[in-house]
């Protein structure tokens, strides 16, 4: 199309000053034919865009994953790669071996070459080679994995010591149990020796002085970001093997400065992300608390009423954080939608789990959006993070969401949710983001992340200054916007979440060129193409979204 334009200077002009004119008066029909041809079939969708308005940087950690291969990174073009989940908890160093708790009968094994066993040295290579920002896990829970002869595994629920339980590792170590009775009853009072070592910040300071013996600081590229162990309030669950009691708010506190301290003297300008409590519950309830739900011997001793003086979780860290100075560089929390949209024994895919992808994610942004299922609450999770940091710790202090997946990877509902969320992410200024896990090479979802770092191969994709974008009906029809500081274009991410119907939109722009043209790559039907370039002219567009999309706009005024 670009062809096109160049040999038709009159047509240009007519756009530039034709102010009012009809776009369907002035175009060829092949330039807007699909909104032509089905703007009867629907109401138009109003996206009003005002590049003057809600400015502000976009930070580009939001673009970031768990466990990306070098490759992946590269690909997507992200920002940040984290080795994490639960069995960095237990990562020995020394040892280059893991534990993965409650995840695989608790076994204690060898790391391997693939990227998702990796915590150390192996991980930082690759990160780096895929040019993205590393970060690693710091083991707080006081015990690392250890190995058995010539590194071989080790079980925390030894079939031979403890007797037959529920489950076995059939497929690959059968000596290794589940850590449950044939009756049911978790196996108690177990030596935590039999699989793990114990460990603290001395030792951890030994591999912090390695890493950056090997790697350098964070300052000179070395690794950007040490988080505070994983999930620590889930230990009692994960880890029961070596942590059977849930973690007191104190012990989180106490373990959270010794930690921080340790980090900050060995490399003053690394980042320290914490806490890494994993969703709802455990913003507001310590481990403790969160074991002894329901148990009403023990509620006039939980740490709600002992510990933090009736605040929730979150809040008082953030109190303890600021008597202790400014320990925490970055607060960070991980969450998961609580219907179900993302489920780690494979996703539901009907209409119904699709409709609540589209919704469920005002979770993170709509102060007014009211929770369907047990959270039963308004979450408006960045918004109520943001208010806590600034009432409880230093204001401005980033914010980080270090786990989250809506799921339906393979599908264009999670591609469009997927985009959707980076889209809320970089519009409510969220910090740092990291995707569990990265999405599989070539899936939508995969596709939605490319289509806004790197969706022509020269990673000229959304812009870094998020402007106001504003929809009548975002679980439908949701937009973000953002200026491109390379070349000054306006860029637009508009999604069209509904499962059948296609979307007529009208972009209406204020303080921006009236007339220019407009670049576009959209994913659909699971796959990025590029479409024909066309004009746009009196400071707005019409055009058609197909089901199930996401369309990059790239808006390019005369005179720019």
């Amino acid at each position: 199309m670009g062809d096109l334009l160049t040999r038709m200077p009159h047509l240009r002009a007519s756009l530039r000053y034709g102010g009012s004119a009809s776009l369907a008066a002035l175009l060829p029909a092949l330039l807007l034919p699909s909104f032509l041809q089905a703007s009867g079939q629907a109401p138009v969708t109003n996206i009003v865009i005002d590049v003057a308005a809600g400015r502000h940087p976009i930070s580009p950690y939001i673009y970031g994953v768990n466990f990306g291969s070098s490759r992946v990174l590269a690909d997507l073009g992200a920002t940040v790669n984290r080795s994490g989940g639960d069995s960095a908890s237990l990562y020995n160093w020394r040892l280059d071996a893991r534990n993965a708790g409650r995840d695989w009968f608790f076994e204690s094994l060898p790391c391997k070459s693939e990227v998702l066993d990796q915590f150390g040295d192996g991980f930082v290579s690759l990160s780096r080679s895929g040019g993205a920002r590393v970060m690693l896990t710091v083991p707080m829970i006081g015990w690392v994995a250890r190995l058995g002869p010539d590194r071989s595994p080790l079980a925390s629920f030894s079939i031979a010591r403890y007797g037959l339980q529920q489950k076995t590792d059939a497929s690959g170590f059968a000596e290794a149990g589940n850590g449950v009775n044939l009756d049911g009853q978790p196996i108690r009072g177990n030596d935590p020796r039999d699989a793990a070592q114990p460990d603290g910040p001395a030792s951890e300071a030994l591999r912090l002085r390695h890493t950056v013996a090997r790697w350098k600081p964070a300052s000179a590229g070395g690794v950007a970001f040490y988080l505070l162990d994983n999930e620590p309030s889930q230990w009692h669950l994960i880890h029961r093997d070596v942590q059977p009691e849930g973690l007191h708010a104190k012990d989180l506190s106490t373990k959270t400065l010794a930690y921080a301290a340790m980090i900050r003297s060995v490399d003053p300008s690394a980042k320290i992300v914490a806490p890494e409590v994993a969703g709802w519950a455990s913003l507001k309830d310590s481990g403790f608390d969160q074991q002894q739900g329901g148990n009403r011997d023990a509620h006039h001793q939980t740490d709600r009423n002992s510990q933090t003086g009736g605040l929730d979780l979150l809040p008082w860290l953030l109190a303890q954080w600021k008597q202790a100075g400014h320990p925490i560089d970055v607060v960070s929390v991980h969450f998961y939608p609580p219907g179900g949209e993302y489920r780690d024994d494979g996703d539901d895919e009907s209409p119904a789990m699709q409709l609540k992808r589209n919704q469920s994610t005002r979770l993170l942004w709509d102060r007014n959006y009211q929770d369907t299922n047990w959270i039963n609450d308004k979450v408006a999770l960045i918004p109520r993070l943001r208010r806590w940091v600034d009432q409880y710790y230093h204001p401005g202090t980033p914010i980080a969401l270090t786990e989250y997946s809506w799921g339906g990877e393979k599908t264009m509902n999670g591609a469009t949710t997927q985009a959707d969320l980076l889209g809320i992410f970089g519009r409510e200024g969220l910090y740092l983001a990291t995707r569990w896990i990265a999405p599989a090479e070539g899936s939508p979802t995969y596709l939605a992340m490319k289509l806004f770092r790197n969706p022509d191969g020269r990673h000229q994709g959304f812009g870094e200054i998020s402007v106001s974008a504003s929809v009548p009906q975002p679980d439908d029809v949701s937009a973000f916007a953002a200026m491109r500081t390379s070349d000054k274009a306006l860029t637009v991410i508009a999604i069209n979440k509904q499962l059948a119907n296609a979307a007529p939109v009208l972009l209406a722009f204020a303080h921006f060129g009236r007339a220019g043209t407009v670049e576009a790559i959209r994913l659909t039907d699971g796959k990025l193409s590029n479409l024909p370039g066309s004009l746009y002219a009196g400071a707005a567009m019409k055009t058609l979204l197909p089901p199930q999309s996401v369309t990059l706009f790239i808006f390019h005024a005369d005179g720019h």
